[in-house]
């Protein structure tokens, strides 16, 4: 069992005294039911429902009453009436619409009792069902394994150094050295899972051809017509070489699609979790809000099914710096990926930040907020970025913070705009970007 960040967001939400119903939210594949299935086992009872089976899915469609409903599956699981400690996952769930439904009466009637939904395509149910329960159930996101939860499993001690704040210089090439192993292979459970043992690369090949062909097998529950399913197939077959860049929707992977066909199969992709579009801002300060008008950048589920579908695993075999492979979109989407995988709610968007102008054109990778400001965040090759585009940032923003991902020791320094703003910037290893509040708060002590 490789030991989930999301475990202590379920404990907390367990002891709330004013707990909802939780839905878990996430593509497929990312663990959400290895998941729940572990916590389980911290419960007197636990039910597991998957209602994709036919003998689950017939109680939901049997009984209207939520009481009703629990003393049946009491009676079905052999679980004495009346225990304070019982946690029903309910899995699958978007296969049963009322149940769904049903969520709202475990809150009003029985909140007494621990409930966890999930599903695969869930999203797309979710828009389609009739008296949603909106205000009576709460979610969190599932992502794809991060850098320190890898650590945890591959090298528990190097996860202890891993989590000091600064991070020793003696730690920093054998973390790179992780960092670059787990660059390679992603964050998919099934792959870290048969990767870890023996570390054998060619052994993972038949995984991710699974996974690929079952993302695309998916396909057809969603799509309303067999022409959107042909789309939607493409767009899974070529985005991988096109992550992390810039997209124009029209003729998208060199088709013959529409904008308006591939941005309405885009959104449903979107909805299965398997990419996001992250939209562009031109604040450089709170409130920053996505300008929808401009071209947005290509975000996958999992950087080594990507690496994987991109034909880019060997090559990246050995190499010191990743921010030189694939023009620097590899590390710079693998950054993102992990700044993602800190968030639980579904409500976080990257941004991006660009200066559009017929004589100049600027553009930094991440705008993040934090602390009430908005940090400009590069990801850049080592000495030589020359960071031409947050130099303009920090002369138009209002404090004097920045942040940089690199291949080189942690490290802070001051330093001026060409323009003469003197402002203090970060450099951190890029394996530590699940860690940038964290050092965020460091920059501004």
């Amino acid at each position: 069992m490789i030991q989930r960040k999301l475990i202590h967001q379920l404990r907390a939400w367990r002891l709330r005294e004013k707990r909802k119903p939780l839905i878990i939210r996430g593509a497929r594949q990312v663990g959400k039911t290895t998941l729940v299935n572990y916590f389980g086992k911290e419960f007197t009872h636990f039910i597991g429902l998957n209602l994709e089976l036919s003998k689950d899915k017939e109680v939901f469609e049997r009984f209207s009453d939520v009481k009703l409903l629990v003393q049946a599956l009491f009676l079905r699981e052999g679980v004495p009436a009346n225990q304070p400690d019982i946690l029903l996952f309910i899995d699958e769930i978007q296969a049963s619409p009322k149940a769904i439904q049903m969520l709202r009466y475990f809150k009003e009637e029985l909140s007494e009792i621990h409930v966890i939904a999930a599903g695969s395509l869930l999203e797309h149910a979710l828009g389609s069902v009739e008296s949603f329960p909106v205000g009576r159930v709460e979610y969190l996101m599932m992502h794809p394994i991060s850098f320190d939860e890898y650590l945890a499993a591959a090298n528990p001690v190097a996860k202890d150094i891993f989590n000091q704040v600064p991070i020793p210089d003696f730690a920093h090439q054998t973390l790179l050295d992780l960092f670059h192993e787990y660059a390679i292979i992603g964050g998919l459970p099934e792959v870290v899972a048969n990767f870890l043992p023996n570390k054998d690369f060619t052994s993972l090949v038949p995984i991710y051809e699974s996974l690929v062909q079952s993302f695309k097998d998916d396909v057809k529950k969603y799509a309303k017509n067999e022409n959107e399913a042909r789309i939607l197939r493409h767009i899974i077959e070529t985005a991988p070489y096109e992550a992390d860049k810039r997209v124009t929707l029209h003729n998208f992977g060199n088709s013959e699609y529409r904008s308006r066909e591939v941005g309405e199969a885009m959104r449903s992709l979107e909805l299965a979790g398997l990419l996001s579009l992250i939209y562009p801002t031109t604040a450089t300060e709170l409130p920053a809000l996505p300008d929808l008008k401009k071209s947005p950048r290509l975000q996958l589920l999992d950087t080594g099914l990507m690496n994987y579908q991109a034909g880019l695993q060997q090559e990246m075999l050995g190499i010191q710096d990743l921010s030189q492979l694939y023009r620097g979109r590899i590390v710079q989407h693998l950054v993102t990926q992990e700044i993602i995988s800190t968030k639980y709610h579904p409500s976080f968007k990257p941004m991006f930040w660009v200066r559009e102008r017929s004589d100049s054109q600027a553009e930094v990778d991440l705008a993040y907020p934090f602390r009430a400001k908005l940090f400009p965040v590069e990801v850049k090759a080592g000495k030589d970025g020359k960071l031409r585009s947050l130099h303009q940032f920090m002369d138009r923003c209002p404090h004097p913070f920045a942040v940089r991902f690199h291949a080189n020791y942690f490290k802070k320094v001051e330093i001026a705009t060409v323009e003469g703003k003197p402002f203090y910037l970060m450099n951190l290893p890029y394996y530590l970007a699940s860690k940038i509040e964290e050092y965020m708060d460091l920059l501004l002590a």
